[in-house]
C-alpha cells in the first residue's frame, strides 16, 4: 500500500528543523567581524605565531598573556575562531571607545586590587557553558624593564575550580605599528594536583607561581630562539 504523501512530507520535517541554522549573537557576529578583518590589522600590527599555531576550539580554554599593551588583546582574541570573554579593569567602562569595546566583547569587569569575587563567578559561568575568558595575570601593563610584573591571584584558581585547561599567549614586546612582533603561544596544561582538593591560600599561591614559571619558561624559549636567529643573520648565515 503506497504512503500518503502527506504522511511522507511530515516524517521528513524533523529533519528539515535540524538543517535550521541557529541565529548569531550581537556579540557572536561582533567576534566574527574582528577574525575577518584581522588580516587588516596584521598589516598595520604585524606578527608571527610560534608553538602551537592552530586554533583552539575544541573546548573552553582560559587564555593568559603578559601585558605590555592594549593591542595584546589581538593575538589572545584569534587563539581560537570561537568568541572569548576578556577580564578587563572596572575603569574601562567609564571610557569611551574602550565603554564601547568592553561592552561589545562582553568583557568581565574586575577591580584592580584583584579580588573580585563577582568577576571569578562571571568567568565560572562562561567556562562552564563552554565559553573561553582572557586574563591578564600582572592586572595592568608593564611598563618596567622587567618580563613580568607581579601575577594577581585568580587565573590558576579560576582554572583549578572550573577543570579549564590554560593556554599562555606571550609576546616578547610591546606591540608597535608596523614593527613585526613574535607571539608564542604554548600547549594547554592543567593544575591537576590541586584538582577535587580544598585549597589553602598557600596552594593558590603556589599555583600562581607555577603558572608565573610556566609563562617564564615560554617567554624565555622564544627569547633563546629569536637572538640565535639574530646572531646568524649577523653572521651570514
Amino acid at each position: 500500500m503506497a504512503e500518503n504523501p502527506e504522511q511522507q512530507n511530515n516524517d521528513k520535517a524533523p529533519e528539515k528543523d535540524k538543517k535550521v541554522k541557529r541565529k548569531l549573537t550581537k556579540y557572536e557576529k561582533w567576534f566574527r567581524f574582528m577574525h575577518r578583518t584581522h588580516h587588516i590589522v596584521k598589516i598595520v600590527y604585524p606578527y608571527k605565531k610560534h608553538g602551537h599555531t592552530q586554533p583552539f576550539n575544541d573546548r573552553a580554554y582560559i587564555f593568559v598573556g603578559n601585558h605590555r599593551s592594549l593591542l595584546d588583546v589581538i593575538p589572545a582574541a584569534v587563539a581560537t575562531d570561537k568568541p572569548v570573554h576578556f577580564m578587563a579593569k572596572k575603569e574601562l567602562w567609564n571610557k569611551g571607545l574602550m565603554k564601547k569595546f568592553v561592552i561589545k566583547c562582553q568583557c568581565i569587569p574586575v577591580n584592580r586590587d584583584g579580588n573580585d569575587v563577582r568577576a571569578i563567578m562571571t568567568a565560572m559561568k562562561y567556562l562552564k557553558n563552554g565559553e573561553s575568558v582572557v586574563i591578564f595575570p600582572e592586572g595592568t601593563r608593564n611598563k618596567t624593564k622587567e618580563v613580568f610584573l607581579p601575577f594577581k591571584s585568580g587565573a590558576a584558581a579560576l582554572s583549578i575550580k572550573t577543570k579549564t585547561p590554560i593556554v599562555p599567549v606571550i609576546g616578547l614586546k610591546k606591540i608597535r605599528a608596523f614593527r613585526r612582533h613574535h607571539i608564542m603561544y604554548g600547549e594547554p596544561f592543567e593544575l591537576t594536583e590541586y584538582y577535587d582538593k580544598k585549597l589553602t591560600e598557600e596552594d593558590i599561591a603556589e599555583a600562581d607561581e607555577k603558572l608565573r614559571l610556566h609563562m617564564l619558561e615560554l617567554y624565555n624559549r622564544l627569547n633563546d630562539e629569536r637572538t640565535k636567529k639574530r646572531k646568524k643573520a649577523k653572521k651570514g648565515e
